[in-house]
């Protein structure tokens, strides 16, 4: 099958029912229903780990590297010294992330970070005689 679509619990059903009836072996299944072999190994191994065949959209893609464990301890650590740096924040977790994912997780928790300087106001007066 040279187009990947996602093809319809009812096919699933019946790729499957043919196989359990011994109709034919899982080549000649595929080709009757014009999908891959491995198609139809992935229906027969996935009914057998999890017995569903539902498609699994919903857990392909990247996993997220901050998990809740992760959010609850900055929030802890934030609460306890506010001032923390990202890069603090992260040596202090102990993440293994950018710093911006440190920072979007954090506008997703709807913590403000506050900018201060390091260092004193400069003076406005003249430092240097006239």
């Amino acid at each position: 099958m040279s187009n990947r679509r996602t093809i319809s619990l009812d096919l699933r059903e019946r790729i499957l029912e043919a196989y359990d009836e011994g109709e034919a072996t899982r080549d000649h299944v595929a080709r009757r229903f014009r999908v891959s072999l491995g198609m139809v190994k992935k229906l027969l191994q996935q009914r057998r780990h999890s017995g569903d065949i539902r498609a699994r959209h919903h857990l392909a893609g990247r996993k997220p590297l901050i998990v809740a464990e992760h959010r609850e301890k900055m929030d802890l650590l934030l609460k306890k010294k506010p001032d923390l740096s990202l890069k603090e924040l992260r040596e202090a977790v102990g993440l293994k992330c950018s710093l911006q994912a440190i920072h979007v997780v954090l506008v997703k928790m709807e913590m403000t970070l506050k900018k201060r300087l390091s260092a004193p106001v400069s003076e406005t007066a003249r430092t240097s005689p006239a």
